[in-house]
């Protein structure tokens, strides 16, 4: 979301040549106000060869607070290739009072802290995240993602939905209460887009099975679009008064 909102900030400003690459883990992808790539690069050394390649001067961190891989490559590859880096990394949510979370540290211990007795749980999570709970086969699923789950989770009890926020609170629960659910596992994603469920959770008195972010690496970072236009504006002054 905030690389996007990234691009549409700078998409067009003569002092910048941006280019948005994208993982390639959504068949329909947005329309964006910039070039696009799309795919991974092959680990840090092929980030490293694309940076060199495309004589690229700044690098924008701006994926997934869960995809640490991916953070992971440009904290190594960005040094290497004599690449300024900037993460974007929007901060997380913070439970508040009538808040019912469950903190967990991986998907595996959300599938065990559900425990034996059947419940209906929705599923806020991504594709690759989801397959674990097939080793709960006694729970009642909704499931919500941006593509189709193909596979379906091989449990005898699913119902998939597409949808790509924003959600608003009224239709998450409105959604939630439909479906009977009784606990949502979600991913501590930050941002307004996808809170909905979260207040709509706190409203029902559902709890919240919640994944810890993982650990990133120690980059300069900002938490806003706004601050990290303000490091581009930096970067392009300093680069103009070097003549580059």
């Amino acid at each position: 979301m905030e690389a996007r909102q990234l691009a549409e900030r700078v998409a067009k400003r003569s002092d910048l040549a941006v280019t948005l690459s994208l993982a390639g883990r959504t068949t329909a992808p947005v329309s964006q106000p910039v070039p696009v790539r799309v795919g991974g690069f092959g680990g840090a050394q092929g980030l490293v060869d694309y940076l060199l390649g495309q004589k690229i001067d700044v690098l924008v961190d701006a994926t997934h607070p869960y995809a640490a891989m991916i953070s992971s490559n440009a904290a190594v590859a960005a040094p290497r290739a004599r690449v300024a880096l900037l993460a974007l990394r929007r901060p997380g949510w913070t439970p508040i009072p009538g808040d019912r979370w469950i903190e967990v540290g991986h998907v595996a211990s959300a599938v065990e802290t559900l425990g034996n007795v059947s419940r209906c749980v929705f599923l806020a999570l991504g594709r690759k995240e989801i397959w674990p709970f097939a080793d709960a086969p006694q729970h009642r699923y909704l499931v919500r993602s941006v593509d189709p789950i193909v596979p379906p989770l091989a449990v005898p009890h699913a119902v998939y939905i597409t949808g790509r926020g924003p959600f608003a609170e009224a239709d998450e629960r409105a959604m939630l209460e439909r479906h009977h659910i009784d606990v949502i596992v979600a991913k501590n994603s930050g941002g307004p887009a996808t809170y909905g469920k979260i207040a709509a959770a706190r409203a029902l008195g559902l709890p919240v099975i919640m994944l810890r972010r993982p650990p990133l690496p120690e980059v300069e970072a900002v938490e806003t679009v706004d601050d990290a236009v303000a490091w581009l504006d930096h970067m392009s002054a300093l680069a103009t008064a070097r003549g580059v």
